[in-house]
């Protein structure tokens, strides 16, 4: 009985200095720099313009801007002409929009206005001076027309004329996905090979192939569907085949964005998880990121709540105990299927044996 007593009194005080210990180690990280760091607002370095923040594992309260984008297929491109004029000369042609001004017209029936060039080739100057036909013409020929018209009822008459709008130019405003083969279709322009390029670099090579029909064209080049980043979230089925979610990234997702969009971890799951990311451009090794679930979830933890970049594997392991029941499931249904049947005919059997075979007639 002694030797129990101080043995229970040794494993009660070895408790209490363990407890003492462990208040002290918990009073040494409170004080430490760690915890007044997430208290304190950060400062973060400075970055130089154009350029992304450089960060070796970027997570929740340290997350950095992706590199520029660079266009892939499928994305789909928004692209709005901002000047698409036809090259010089250009032959006037029906439904063109015509800028005609004139001095020396009746101060009453001014002629300084817009007008489309009509299916019968002509343009309406208004009752006073009738219509004059164009079709055919380039703009200098068309100047010299129109005088030679108007000289019939006007005196010192000095005409311009300019083209506004030319039917004969497809408009190119609208979506364009960027195909398997990396390029964007302008009609009849043709396509232009855009993959591997910034939006910078789309811009000036889509112009330098509109300027093969264009005077100095213009667009304007945007991203309208980020379709080619995106990262997985894989959830190993415990013997049941693993769940695969595509998701695209937007700059700013963490682990607890994918784990929620996903609708939170499910019921074969463990809370067992880690981020497999691959190198960049197969130089390297892959990266695998243990993430404490936990700690993140439970514990408001910022510490394995990493940002995810393009490409990124989340994984999350299947919970073991159910994993093993799904294996003896597997194993043990054929045998429960053919004892089953057996046990069915014996029972038949020995019915027959016993009480002979029922009469139907």
């Amino acid at each position: 009985m002694r030797l129990l007593y101080r043995g229970n009194f040794s494993m009660k005080a070895c408790h209490r200095r363990a407890s003492a210990l462990c208040r002290l180690l918990l009073a040494a990280c409170a004080a430490s720099t760690g915890c007044t760091a997430f208290m304190e607002p950060r400062n973060p370095a400075p970055v130089t313009p154009n350029e992304p923040a450089v960060s070796p594992v970027p997570r929740e309260l340290e997350k950095v801007t992706l590199p520029r984008y660079v266009i892939e297929p499928p994305d789909i491109l928004l692209i709005e002409g901002v000047k698409l004029v036809p090259k010089s000369p250009h032959r006037i042609e029906t439904f063109d929009v015509l800028l005609i001004r004139v001095v020396g017209a009746f101060p009453e029936q001014p002629i300084d206005d817009t007008y489309a060039v009509d299916a019968d080739g002509t343009v309406n100057l208004g009752p006073t001076y009738g219509r004059i036909r164009v079709v055919g013409f380039t703009i200098e020929e068309a100047e010299d027309e129109i005088r030679d018209q108007l000289a019939k009822v006007l005196t010192d008459v000095e005409v311009s004329v300019s083209l506004i709008q030319s039917i004969g130019a497809q408009p190119i405003t609208g979506q364009h996905l960027v195909a398997m083969d990396g390029r964007v279709n302008l009609g009849t322009y043709g396509s232009v090979y855009v993959a591997g390029m910034t939006l910078e670099d789309a811009t000036a090579a889509i112009e330098a192939k509109l300027s093969e029909r264009l005077e100095d064209p213009e667009v304007f080049v945007d991203v309208l569907a980020y379709n080619s980043k995106v990262f997985y979230v894989i959830t190993q089925g415990a013997g049941l085949g693993d769940d695969v979610v595509r998701m695209p990234v937007t700059g700013n997702e963490t682990v607890i964005d994918a784990v929620a969009n996903i609708g939170g971890i499910s019921q074969v799951s463990s809370t067992k998880m880690w981020i497999a990311r691959p190198a960049p451009n197969g130089v390297g090794c892959e990266q695998i990121l243990p993430v404490d679930w936990n700690d993140v979830a439970q514990g408001a933890s910022t510490a394995t709540n990493y940002q995810l970049m393009p490409g990124d594997r989340l994984f999350i392991a299947q919970d073991r105990l159910t994993a093993f029941n799904t294996v003896v499931t597997k194993v043990l249904n054929p045998f429960e299927r053919v004892f089953g049947f057996v046990s069915l005919a014996t029972s038949a059997a020995n019915r027959i044996v016993r009480f002979g075979l029922p009469n139907t007639f």
